[in-house]
């Protein structure tokens, strides 16, 4: 048998295939998105992956099971405790958490968002879930007033800082987030701290694309767990650039 010297792994955050047996502990019973938003739209074709075997995982209109995949497929159940996503995607390469990461779903401790704040030189409005887009369209305008950074969080275990660029410029969001990465260990080791830039006026606000995603690796490290998931992903992008270019 010849060995796998390549692999590309795609990951289609939220794109879920049913709910796992513990979704009631999550308020998840019946989560399905294939099958759901397939059934919003009145059928949702997918030829190409459901020749693979798409259509055999999950119930989808419009993508049909086949007795002729010529793929390998199966639906996976997660071995980590938890719900938020990034962990099933660290599992995926292998790396199992053994304890769920924290989610804030009445916002942060006040004592955790005051030493954010002693930290940062600014108060912060927010603190609570909400949705990136609405949330700065609901305190989009104050935050231009007063210039404090906007703090939410989500489901996942996420600590979001969003901050209009003429306000608060990139590089001073960047390192707002940076102070809030090294404050995050322990109890309160956040899987992701996510800088949320943005433009325009009120009414007309747009977030850009300046997400502070590359730059986890100079966030995350507090946990052990970064330094892993970093250099595997690190090794995997290397061997990705050499694959595209020995394919021309």
């Amino acid at each position: 048998m010849t060995a796998l010297k390549r692999a590309i792994l795609v990951v289609l955050d939220g794109v879920g295939a049913g709910a796992n047996p513990d979704a009631h502990a999550y308020g998840d019973d019946g989560a399905s998105s294939l099958e759901h938003c397939a059934q919003a739209i009145g059928g949702l074709a997918l030829p190409h992956l459901g020749s693979i075997g798409l259509g055999n995982i999950t119930p989808i209109e419009g993508t049909p099971p086949t007795d002729q995949a010529s793929g390998v497929y199966g639906r996976m159940i997660e071995a980590a405790a938890g719900k938020d996503s990034i962990s099933g995607h660290w599992e995926m390469t292998g790396v199992v958490l053994q304890k769920p990461l924290p989610t804030y779903p009445h916002g942060f401790p006040a004592d955790l968002v005051q030493a954010f704040e002693r930290a940062i030189g600014r108060k912060v409005i927010g603190n609570k879930v909400a949705s990136g887009t609405e949330i700065i369209k609901e305190l989009g305008e104050e935050h231009m007033r007063t210039g404090y950074p906007i703090l939410y969080t989500s489901a996942d275990s996420v600590f979001q800082v969003a901050a209009h660029q003429e306000v608060i410029p990139l590089e001073e969001l960047y390192h707002i987030c940076e102070t809030a990465r090294g404050m995050l260990t322990g109890d309160h080791a956040v899987g992701r701290v996510i800088a949320r830039p943005f433009i325009g006026t009120p009414g007309n606000f747009k977030r850009t694309e300046h997400r502070a995603t590359s730059r986890f690796h100079r966030w995350e490290q507090p946990c052990s767990i970064y330094s892993r998931i970093t250099a595997k992903m690190s090794s995997a992008s290397a061997r990705l650039k050499t694959f595209l270019q020995d394919a021309g």
